[in-house]
């Protein structure tokens, strides 16, 4: 027969299996929660200037648009976005840019850097799948890097990806 600390102990660890779990649950976030608390979107779309040279459009964004949520470092989220690959391989891609919308920095010029994020995996993503809209869950880390393709201001290790469904 157990004992009575036996049973409470059972008990209370009934009670805490269940915050574990919600604990293990990715925090939801969109684009506009990369913005920090206080800082408007329209403030962070700078103007431009044409590159004639290289026939290009060069951002210039103000300081609002390189400044980064940190409640986000080191949190689990899951987050949706468009991949444009950085490396593509015959089994899918495991580096790539994440962005809020379909054509984003293949098109100029590129979203400010709050609104581009690294991204990681292990698990290729399926090279035929590249148009489709994903969920991205991992953990976040604000860091500002630049690329060939724009400058970012996170980066994301992804645990898992799936479909976003409408």
């Amino acid at each position: 027969m157990p004992t009575r600390r036996t049973l409470l102990t059972l008990l209370s660890a009934s009670f805490m299996t269940p915050s574990l779990v919600r604990a293990a649950s990715p925090r939801e976030i969109m684009w506009e929660d990369l913005i920090p608390p206080g800082v408007p979107y329209s403030e962070i779309i700078g103007e431009g200037e044409l590159d004639e040279i290289n026939d290009t459009w060069n951002p210039i964004y103000d300081a609002n648009g390189v400044k980064l949520n940190e409640e986000l470092d080191g949190a689990y989220i899951k987050m949706p976005g468009f991949i444009i690959p950085l490396d593509l391989s015959s089994e899918g891609v495991t580096d790539f840019m994440l962005v809020p919308y379909i054509g984003a920095c293949i098109h100029v010029p590129p979203p400010p850097a709050n609104q581009l994020v690294l991204a990681h995996t292990e698990q290729p993503w399926p090279g035929d799948r590249l148009w489709d809209a994903v969920w991205v869950i991992g953990t976040m880390r604000t860091q500002l890097q630049s690329t060939d393709l724009g400058q970012t201001g996170y980066a994301i290790t992804a645990d898992e990806m799936e479909i976003y469904e409408w």
